[in-house]
């Protein structure tokens, strides 16, 4: 095995030095039927010794792409660290998208050989097999249901290790580890494609580590942190923290048992290091709102009081700042102990050090509301190009609306159409045969066109203000940036999406999805029956409800001389939700504004004429694949803007 002075500049080498140095600590968890498995450094690295064996033994080789569909599982992280061991490439795809959005990247990178966590993915890959006619092995993990499976392609996990016993007893694999460069492909992540196809992006392990490792060194990050791993391998972020910086640090990695226990194995495991999107973050605080409107009154008005203290004082006390009293800092601690500590731990955040937020903008007030309870969220700007870290928030400079300075070694500058460029050693190779593409946003210079429309602070903070496609004007020439509308609203508990309208338009729009769990709480409690979705969302009371969430979002920006004629004037409540499986969202949740723009257009010019509803008709796509009609007459309602 290799020793600590070894040259740590790829994963493989990585996984090697950690199972020498720290052999008996663990690696990574597992929660299977309420209990929790552990393999330790040295165990995983006997577990990844076999499997590229059996790999080998399929002719998977350097170059070769592997790939991975699933959730997050020890193995398929080990079959991760098996493709790099040989100088392969592991592709991870979205786990919850349909079969037919796996085809383009399985055959664009010509993969062989897959592996999959159980019957539903291996269900999704055989009904493809005709449009991947490379696709020649897939190897799954979970064996349920699979008993009168006959496919020739299919193999067993155990099945693909025994094949690799006998290779796993010489020294292939270090051969193999010997021959890795840190300029070698490491991963093959695809874009969540807003625009159209999504794009292959090739990172190196050089890229990979170097943005890992200056955010590791930035945090202080040692070998006994804890992460959960519950957000989708093939999304960036989540393999950032999952496994570029696990391997590199060798802390321990956590995987819930299912999507449904995640809130409560997060309460188990108590990480330290945390990441989430806006979309969890603001999941989290509607789960709160909800259990408060449900609480008894002296519990509301304990909460209510201090959360008032929270938003005044909280931030500012966690950030080190002075000029805050003794009264209040006692009665801050007060609130620590009867509620701010409580609620951290029912999130499963009561250990947390360090905790990022980033695949989004965020809406400050829900930046804060966190940070005012005592969690130390911060928040990052990067992209799957950059390997994620751009510019993150150090302690104590901390500012609700900027994403902080540029991290070591990395250089941002803003075009002269206000686009933010960065270059960085964490840069990405190219776009995976797409040179024309690669050429569209990285110049000679190396830089990187990002595509965000943003600008540096006097403290040499960044500050993005929307993809610089999306922003716009009104007809008056009043700013209009709909993302800032949009994460405004979705702060409110009873909002879970939101899309608005007003580039070369009269005033804004805005068409909203209600979050059914919060609505339905709300409705319950005041003895509104509703049959489903699509009976709640159209009921007059949820639109007055959603209204006076929209006045609250007017007054706000009434008070901001820039964005002031921007107030949203008019909103529908869509009769259905917006869903990626209907191409209306991308895997990660970020909309594609062009297919909603034409899908619904008849809604929209109905918006902006003196209508006060709506018939419109759209196509749905069930889990099943199958499609169907869902017919709605959707209500117009105007919005106060004094």
């Amino acid at each position: 095995m290799a020793t600590a002075n070894a040259e740590l500049d790829t994963f493989p080498r990585l996984l090697l030095h950690h199972a020498s140095v720290r052999g008996d600590r663990p690696a990574i968890r597992e929660k299977d039927l309420g209990i929790w498995h552990t393999w330790t450094w040295r165990q995983v690295f006997a577990e990844v010794r076999t499997l590229a064996g059996g790999l080998a033994e399929l002719g998977f080789g350097r170059g070769d792409h592997l790939g991975i569909v699933g959730a997050n599982r020890p193995r398929l992280y080990f079959a991760m660290m098996a493709a790099q061991a040989l100088g392969g490439i592991p592709v991870p795809l979205y786990q919850d998208a349909v079969a037919a959005e796996m085809v383009f990247p399985l055959d664009n990178a010509e993969v062989r050989v897959a592996v999959v966590e159980d019957q539903e993915q291996l269900d999704k890959l055989l009904s493809i097999l005709d449009s991947c006619p490379r696709l020649e092995h897939i190897v799954y993990d979970d064996p349920r249901g699979l008993r009168h499976y006959t496919a020739p392609q299919l193999m067993s996990f155990e099945r693909l290790q025994e094949l690799g016993r006998e290779r796993a007893a010489t020294r292939h694999l270090e051969d193999e580890i010997e021959r890795c460069l840190p300029t070698d492909t490491a991963a093959l992540f695809y874009t969540s494609g807003t625009t159209g196809d999504p794009k292959g992006v090739v990172l190196t392990h050089q890229a990979l580590i170097r943005a890992g490792r200056a955010d590791i060194d930035m945090e202080r990050l040692t070998d006994a942190e804890e992460v959960l791993a519950y957000l989708p391998p093939a999304w960036i972020g989540q393999n950032m923290f999952s496994y570029v910086q696990a391997m590199i640090a060798g802390y321990c990695v956590s995987c819930p048992e299912s999507a449904d226990t995640v809130m409560l194995d997060m309460r188990e495991i108590g990480p330290t290091y945390f990441f989430a999107p806006p979309a969890v973050l603001e999941g989290m605080l509607t789960r709160v709102v909800i259990r408060m409107a449900d609480a008894g009154w002296v519990k509301r008005r304990l909460f209510d009081g201090f959360m008032a203290l929270a938003r005044r004082v909280g931030a500012r006390l966690l950030a080190g700042a002075g000029g805050i009293g003794w009264g209040e800092r006692l009665l801050y601690a007060l609130g620590d102990l009867l509620v701010y500590g409580p609620l951290r731990n029912a999130l499963g955040m009561s250990r947390v050090r360090v905790a990022y937020t980033a695949g989004e903008a965020i809406g400050p007030d829900l930046f804060v509301f966190y940070r005012s309870i005592g969690i130390n969220l911060k928040q990052l700007y990067g992209s799957t190009e950059t390997s994620v870290f751009v510019c993150v928030q150090r302690d104590g400079q901390v500012k609700p609306d900027t994403a902080g300075p540029p991290v070591d070694g990395v250089e941002v500058k803003i075009a002269d159409n206000g686009e933010v460029l960065v270059r960085s050693p964490g840069l990405f190779v190219e776009y995976f045969k797409n040179p024309a593409a690669t050429a569209e946003v990285k110049d000679a210079e190396g830089w990187f066109h990002t595509g965000d429309a943003g600008f540096i602070d006097d403290a040499g903070h960044l500050r993005i203000i929307d993809r610089a496609r999306d922003v716009g004007r009104l007809a008056d020439g009043t700013l209009f940036a709909p993302k800032y509308l949009e994460n405004k609203l979705k702060f409110f508990p009873y909002i879970k999406e939101a899309v608005t309208f007003g580039d070369g338009r009269p005033y804004v729009a805005a068409m909203v999805n209600i979050d059914v769990a919060a609505v339905g709480d709300w409705a319950e409690r005041r003895n509104l029956p509703y049959s489903g979705y699509t009976d709640l969302a159209a009921k007059e009371a949820v639109y007055e409800l959603v209204r006076d969430c929209i006045d609250k979002v007017n007054r706000d920006l009434a008070a901001d001389a820039k964005l002031a004629g921007a107030r949203i004037a008019r909103f529908v409540v869509l009769t259905k939700e917006l869903d990626a499986d209907d191409g209306e969202l991308t895997r990660s949740r970020k909309v594609r504004r062009r297919i909603i723009a034409a899908k619904y257009q008849k809604i929209i010019d109905a918006v902006y004429s003196s209508q006060d509803s709506v018939e419109f008709e759209a196509q749905v796509r069930f889990e099943d694949g199958r499609t169907g009609r869902a017919r709605a007459d959707v209500r117009i309602w105007e919005v106060r803007r004094e």
